[in-house]
């Protein structure tokens, strides 16, 4: 049975990732572990009596964590024994649920894909029907939830210091990959001992885009399995949904996020299947499909995908790797 790891000022970190930060729990290699999160400033709760469910761990974070940074509150970091620079975290998304019934959005002024477009700050609290899995938009339209976390990353490297969850790096961190669900496996190189692990910025729904700045934003509960791998090694995250490999670039510039996603899909490709770099570069044009992660947080996101039936694994019965499988 999985342990869980609740959200509370003593659990969460509010806006930053930090190599230093002692874990909040140490957990073995392939255990199962599920995880509480919450999102939201003071500014982006409901009314009290308007019927929403207000998670009393989140007023308890406004009032007495400290907001370090701009960013996310993010719940960990989780410590896997044995862990260390080099390795790599294998992330299973065994299952994410939704505990509230309200998320929210905003738009700022300065800020999102259209910056100069709306100078008028707005957020909107959206109803969450958890039973029809939709959130009622305030124009009466029904929207079908899919619900994913923002933000799943380990320590960055110790000489990076202390740095904002907003931006996205090779430790992964605010990918919002809407493709990373429930079924989905993420992989991420291993920057510190114990890799430290933390996840938060719950989403019900997003576009590949996140254009105006933020997704239905709400509270997720998450149950992952956390691996590590010694036998390969990654520079920036990759992952795998049921049906496609994923390969991801981040960068303040969209050509060089192309450029990042694409040359790690050849390499992934090569590594599984052994074809050339020239032939698996003409499979990525006739196959891959690139798409726009995210446009807002400093460092954009493109994404490749893959389907992996396109690139089949050898046996892999002798110790294969993450290339292999």
């Amino acid at each position: 049975m999985a342990s869980t790891l609740r959200a509370s000022p003593e659990t969460c970190a509010w806006g930053f990732f930090d190599a230093s930060q002692p874990a909040v729990l140490e957990v073995q290699s392939g255990d199962v572990l599920t995880i509480e999160t919450v999102s939201g400033g003071p500014d982006q709760i409901p009314q009290q009596g308007a019927g929403f469910e207000i998670p009393p761990e989140l007023l308890d974070i406004h009032a007495r964590a400290e907001r370090q940074l701009p960013g996310h509150i993010l719940t960990g970091p989780v410590a896997v024994k044995g862990a260390k620079p080099g390795d790599v975290l294998e992330v299973e998304i065994l299952d994410v649920e939704l505990p509230q019934n309200w998320g929210w959005n905003t738009i700022r002024p300065l800020a999102g894909t259209l910056p100069d477009d709306f100078p008028d700050a707005r957020l909107e609290i959206i109803p969450l029907d958890l039973d029809s899995m939709q959130a009622r938009l305030s124009w009466g339209l029904d929207l079908p939830l899919h619900p994913f976390f923002g933000v799943m990353g380990v320590a960055p490297p110790p000489n990076w210091g202390r740095i904002s969850t907003i931006q996205p790096r090779a430790h992964g961190g605010n990918l919002d990959n809407k493709e990373l669900g429930a079924g989905a496996t993420l992989y991420l190189p291993v920057f510190a001992e114990g890799a430290m692990f933390s996840c938060g910025d719950g989403h019900a729904a997003q576009g590949d885009g996140e254009v105006c700045v933020t997704a239905i934003e709400t509270a997720l509960t998450g149950t992952f399995r956390l691996t590590v791998h010694s036998d390969f090694t990654l520079k920036c995250p990759r992952a795998k949904t049921r049906t496609h490999l994923i390969t991801m670039g981040m960068h303040e510039d969209l050509d060089r996020c192309v450029e990042m996603a694409l040359r790690d899909m050849i390499r992934w490709i090569v590594q599984r299947t052994g074809i050339s770099r020239e032939d698996a570069y003409m499979l990525c044009s006739l196959a891959g499909d690139l798409r726009i992660t995210q446009t807002v947080n400093g460092n954009k996101g493109v994404h490749m995908m893959m389907r992996s039936e396109l690139v089949p694994c050898p046996d892999v019965s002798a110790g294969g790797t993450l290339d292999d499988a």
